[in-house]
């Protein structure tokens, strides 16, 4: 058996990781229960190889999805962004879509997250506004410069550029 635990607190080889992910199931069910877990940094890592193996509306994911939704507040902005990486492809049910859809929301709404966790929320955001065009005014709203003047200027642009799109 490998000890997952001790891998991820060594430097990463991602190549290697991702393919040990997806040849041993155990393995990645194993980096899926630290993932969840809040010990730095092997959460964060195992959260980070999840993110770059995790097919769209992966199988071996979608059990876990609840979970990760509930306990992704209580995690560093790094972490939170890894477990936003990993649930952006899964196909989720409408409470499921609701809860994310509110977390986003706050890691946006908080100009002293990180940019990138705060793009990866307002792509969340974005995709469930695509889905529920009531959705659209609030995305115009939450446009305005004092959530954007945080960012850089790459990232404003994106973001305007999405909201053009749906505002179109």
């Amino acid at each position: 058996m490998v000890d997952l635990s001790n891998i991820l607190s060594n430097k990463l080889d991602k190549d290697f990781l991702v393919q040990l992910f997806n040849e041993q199931k155990e393995v990645y069910q194993s980096a899926i229960a630290i993932s969840l877990q809040n010990k730095q940094p092997t959460s964060w890592r195992a959260a980070w190889i999840l993110a770059h193996c995790t097919k769209p509306n992966d199988p071996r994911m979608i059990p876990h999805i609840d979970t990760y939704i509930q306990n992704i507040a209580d995690k560093k902005d790094g972490h939170q962004r890894e477990i936003l990486k990993i649930l952006y492809p899964m196909v989720l049910n409408e409470e499921q879509e609701g809860k994310l859809f509110d977390l986003s929301m706050r890691f946006w709404e908080n100009i002293h997250k990180s940019s990138s966790l705060r793009y990866l929320a307002f792509k969340h955001i974005y995709k469930t506004a695509e889905k529920y065009p009531e959705l659209i005014d609030e995305i115009t709203y939450i446009c305005q410069n004092q959530y954007l003047e945080t960012l850089s200027p790459g990232i404003q642009k994106i973001i305007i550029k999405m909201r053009n799109v749906l505002n179109s």
